[in-house]
């Protein structure tokens, strides 16, 4: 992944498998980010962006000439760093990528209530459903934005250090939630958090300048690194 003439991301391949969590990790500015943007086709919407090599979800390519991008966020969902619930009701936050799909009005509470249920929001908000959804804590608003991506039902949730701006007690709640979550989805999470990823994570990639220094099973990447560069990061040698 470049931009413009800077090259971002480089050397990378992996696979992710089916139901897992898998966690990168890396020092800031490391292509962690781009990386995981590039899995849904997010930097297509960055100027001077360029993204060459191959993205494939169960052998389909992502980036092949005639794949509709939007179709390809709608199975490879994504919750970003900082919660941004739309300036709507809870229920419309929710309801909106249905309303865009073409779900019927008649699905939508249901489906609605689903997404709240999966992400753990729906006992804390079931009597609020036409408050703003800006009017709810920093991690209920981070959970309303799971919700809002669980709703399409897609097949994997990218997301993109997804506690970093919330006090522990929230974070505790995403991290539970996204070991929940793994029994119906895949799920690849950016954090700068090592323990974050230790606890939540079966396997562990490490990033550093732009490429993939190795991924592995995350027990074995944090106590049998095989790279110097791995071993030196997770000790806190640089970082």
């Amino acid at each position: 992944v470049a931009y413009g003439r800077k090259i971002a991301v480089k050397d990378v391949s992996l696979e992710v498998h089916e139901r897992e969590v898998l966690a990168l990790i890396g020092p800031s500015g490391c292509g962690k980010s781009t990386f995981l943007r590039s899995l849904n086709r997010m930097n297509d919407t960055i100027p001077d962006a360029r993204v060459t090599g191959q993205v494939e979800l169960d052998g389909e390519r992502l980036y092949g000439p005639n794949v509709d991008p939007v179709l390809v966020r709608r199975r490879v969902g994504m919750v970003f760093q900082r919660s941004n619930p739309f300036p709507k009701s809870i229920f419309e936050n929710v309801a909106y990528g249905l309303r865009v799909a073409g779900t019927a009005r008649r699905e939508l509470p249901d489906r609605v209530e689903r997404a709240l249920r999966q992400a753990a929001l729906w006992d804390e908000v079931k009597d609020r459903l036409h408050e703003s959804g800006t009017s709810l804590s920093g991690g209920q608003q981070q959970r309303l934005c799971i919700a809002r991506a669980l709703a399409v039902e897609p097949e994997i949730l990218l997301m993109d250090e997804p506690a970093s701006a919330l006090d522990p007690i929230a974070t505790a709640k995403v991290e539970e939630l996204v070991a929940k979550l793994r029994e119906q989805l895949t799920i690849v999470i950016v954090t700068h958090n090592m323990q974050q990823a230790a606890r939540v994570s079966q396997r562990t990639g490490f990033f550093y300048l732009g490429r993939l220094v190795e991924v592995g099973p995350t027990t074995d990447i944090f106590t049998r690194p095989r790279e110097r560069e791995t071993e030196d990061y997770i000790t806190g040698r640089f970082g």
